[in-house]
This record gives C-alpha cells, sequence and structure tokens, in this order.
C-alpha cells in the first residue's frame, strides 16, 4: 500500500488518549481533520482532552469513550458499541500501555498477566473486532505502539519487554498479512516525556525505597517531548512506514541490539548518558 494515508474525513479510533503520546496523537488527528474516538480508563482526563478538541475543532467529531483495558471481557461489547456507531474506521491506534517494574523473580504470576493484557491481549482484542471495519475501508491502517523494550530486554523489566516484544511479533505478522488491504505500523518510543514512570506499578515484592529510586531513574531518561513523538508517529503512517524508532534514546540500543543481539547488554548497560547526549533525531526503519 503506496497511497499515503488521507487523515481528513478519516475516523480514527485511538487507546490511551487521556495524557501523553495519546494525549498528542488525539490533538495532532484534530488537527489534521481526522474524526475521532478516544478511550481510555480516566475518565475525568480523558473528558479533559476531549473537550479541549472540542472547543479548539467545533465541528469535528469527537467520542470519549471511558474503557479500562484490562477487564478483557469487557472490549468485545465495547468495540460493538464503536462499529455500531461509526461503521468505517480509517486508523486504530493501539496506543495504551503500562508499566511495571521489578526482576522476575519479584512479578507475581497476578501482575506479570494484568501487564500483558493491557499491553498484550487489549491489543490483539481490540484488533480482531476492528479489523472488519478496517478492511472495509479502503486506504485504511493500523499502530500498535510497542517500545524500545520491544527491541531490547534490560534486566528488571522482563514483564513488560515480555509484553511489548509479543506486541511487536503481534503487529510484523500483521504487517506481512494485510499487505496490500490495510496498512500496519509499530512503533518503538524511546525516552519519550509521559506519566509512565509516575504511574508504573511496582510489585509488592519490591521495597519502597528501592521503588522510589527505581521510578526517579527512568524518569529521568524520559526527555523526548510527547508532541514530537506523535508527529512522528502520524508523519509514519501518512507515509506508511512499516516500523518507526521514535527519540534519540532509542536510536543507539536498537543499533546495538541489531549488531549484537546476544550480547548487546554489557555495552548498553554502560551507557545512559551517552543516549542522554545523542542529537535529537528519530531513526526510521
Amino acid at each position: 500500500m503506496s497511497a499515503p494515508f488521507r487523515f481528513p474525513g478519516a475516523t480514527a479510533v485511538l487507546t490511551g488518549a487521556a495524557s501523553g503520546i495519546g494525549e498528542q496523537l488525539a490533538r495532532g488527528l484534530a488537527a489534521r481533520g481526522t474524526h475521532l474516538v478516544l478511550l481510555d480508563r480516566d475518565a475525568a482526563g480523558l473528558e479533559s482532552v476531549a473537550g479541549a478538541i472540542r472547543a479548539e475543532h467545533p465541528r469535528l467529531p469527537v467520542r470519549a469513550v471511558v474503557a479500562d483495558l484490562a477487564d478483557l471481557g469487557a472490549l468485545p461489547r465495547v468495540a460493538g458499541r464503536i462499529r455500531a456507531e461509526y461503521p468505517r474506521i480509517d486508523l486504530l491506534v493501539n496506543n495504551a500501555g503500562v508499566g511495571l517494574g521489578g526482576s522476575f523473580e519479584q512479578v507475581s504470576a497476578e501482575e506479570f498477566d494484568w501487564l500483558m493484557d493491557i499491553n498484550f491481549r487489549a491489543p490483539v482484542v481490540l484488533t480482531r473486532e476492528l479489523l472488519p471495519a478496517l478492511l472495509a475501508a479502503p486506504g485504511s491502517h493500523l499502530v500498535n505502539l510497542s517500545s524500545l523494550f520491544g527491541l531490547i530486554a534490560p534486566p528488571g523489566q522482563v514483564a513488560y519487554s515480555a509484553s511489548k516484544f509479543a506486541l511487536r511479533g503481534f503487529t510484523e505478522g500483521l504487517r506481512h498479512e494485510l499487505a496490500g488491504r490495510v496498512g500496519v505500523t509499530v512503533v518503538h518510543p524511546g525516552g519519550v516525556r509521559t506519566r509512565i514512570a509516575e504511574t508504573a506499578r511496582i510489585p509488592a515484592a519490591v521495597p519502597e525505597e528501592r521503588a522510589r529510586k527505581d521510578r526517579a531513574e527512568f524518569a529521568a531518561l524520559l526527555s523526548y517531548p510527547a508532541e514530537r513523538a506523535a508527529a512522528d508517529i502520524l508523519g509514519a503512517v501518512e507515509r506508511r512506514r512499516g516500523r518507526l524508532v521514535v527519540a534519540p534514546s532509542a536510536v543507539l540500543p536498537d543499533l546495538v541490539a541489531r549488531l549484537l543481539p546476544g550480547s548487546y547488554w554489557p555495552v548498553l548497560r554502560h551507557a545512559p548518558r551517552l543516549l542522554q547526549r545523542l542529537p535529537g533525531r528519530r531513526r526510521r526503519a
């Protein structure tokens, strides 16, 4: 599918729209004239974003849907209501995700499954439910947000990396299956300035002092503006890019992991300061 994606008049379904990259994607899509169906579990935050967009674009249809992606059983009903109200869907962006620190030994089975449900299984369910609408809309597109940790798997991020590697594999396979029918993009954001550090769940087995230190160190790496990340993503959609690596902090790890797939971590563990000094650019592939 080589024709550019046309935003004006299209209908986009976007998860995780109440803050961060999702909020900026919603604003960017609205500025491009795209009709919006915004999902998030944060009702107040979601309505704040939707209300601001309605005020800026009074003629643009904006629908806010409060939904908890952890409730997998409810998602088919949510998607069914969306399809009934919007028979044509041109763009699905599975952006919502959560963080979970701690080693594999510290993460309980319940905590692991909670993360996988939101970061991987929910996008699969929503894609399955909304794919018929995408297939029926000529020129449609699907975007799944993986992570830098869908390219590398650091210690202390086994659960999160597992969810993002899974989403990456799901998306890449779909790109090949849907070629010529639906455009597909997998996105790997690096250190984008969002609330993921402060909202990340800490396993019950991790001491509170250690958790506070880990949050602070993680937050210090989040420097790339969310609005720039959103602009990068929408640019990739327009140009039908299959893969997008966002933020300077993802550039070097991506390269090192390609060159040293079995031994990248001893190199990368000593490189956080170098990552922060990389020029402000993105890598596309």
